[in-house]
């Protein structure tokens, strides 16, 4: 049975003293292949550097909706440049983020417009991170046409009605740690009405821990604590559903 964390940050920080190890433990759960996420100017060259080192994990690089009033012109011809890497298979996180203040709404409008074009210019599929901004980004991504690319919306936490209008546009949803919260009961409900075809899993490691070791550091091996719950909520056992996740991720970022 192999699983696939369709979203990780490993080279984050909170890894630094035991990263190979917990590459090991993720492998040792059954996580066949990961995808890790570079966003800004300090961890694309991080990402780039760990899709380098193992032939499993993958890289997704973009500009990260808080850190948008950092991006300039220069950034994106980098993103672009990098998309030649037969290990980039995505640009993204990209989106919008209403939750933190970090960058304003209009610079971020124009940078996920930016991205959605870049994507739709080289073909590549867009991982979309959307807190607190649902209207505006089904909006946006309307407006610039990513139907055309497709993509996924990482760590999806909206209502049926918006998964409903990204499915119409080609997305698959992915879900992480929070279909594991006894509270979570939004999540829970998409999930069950999410297509087979259309279903991902993550962990977005360090962050959204799954239970029971939710308030420590998430970690990829974590991503089959996901896999026990979605297959729980879709009434089909694990092997099924990982075997059907992971040859969705392959599918949706052209992974041989």
């Amino acid at each position: 049975m192999m699983l696939f964390d369709t979203h990780t940050h490993l080279d984050a920080l909170q890894f630094d003293e035991d990263r190979e190890e917990v590459i090991a433990n993720a492998l040792k759960a059954g996580v066949g292949k990961m995808i890790n996420v570079g966003f800004n100017r300090e961890t694309i060259p991080t990402t780039m550097k760990l899709a380098e080192q193992y032939d499993f994990i993958y890289a997704a690089v973009g500009w990260h909706p808080q850190d948008a009033i950092t991006m300039k012109e220069e950034d994106m011809a980098w993103i672009a440049s990098l998309c030649k890497h037969d290990k980039v298979v995505a640009i993204g996180e990209i989106g919008l983020d209403y939750y933190w203040d970090t960058s304003p709404k209009d610079v971020q409008h124009r940078v996920f417009r930016q991205q959605i074009g870049l994507a739709r210019e080289l073909n590549m599929p867009i991982v979309i991170h959307n807190r607190d901004a649902h209207e505006d980004v089904v909006r946006i991504l309307r407006e610039e046409k990513a139907s055309e690319v497709g993509g996924v919306m990482h760590s999806y936490s909206g209502s049926w009605e918006t998964a409903k209008l990204c499915l119409d546009m080609g997305f698959h949803l992915s879900f992480g740690g929070p279909i594991t919260f006894k509270n979570a009961k939004q999540p829970k409900e998409v999930l069950q009405q999410v297509p087979m075809d259309r279903l991902l899993i993550e962990t977005d490691a360090p962050y959204l821990t799954p239970h029971p070791f939710r308030g420590k550091r998430n970690e990829s091996a974590h991503v089959r604590l996901v896999a026990e719950a979605a297959a729980l909520i879709k009434g089909i056992d694990i092997e099924e559903l990982a075997q059907i996740t992971t040859q969705n991720a392959l599918d949706r970022f052209g992974i041989l």
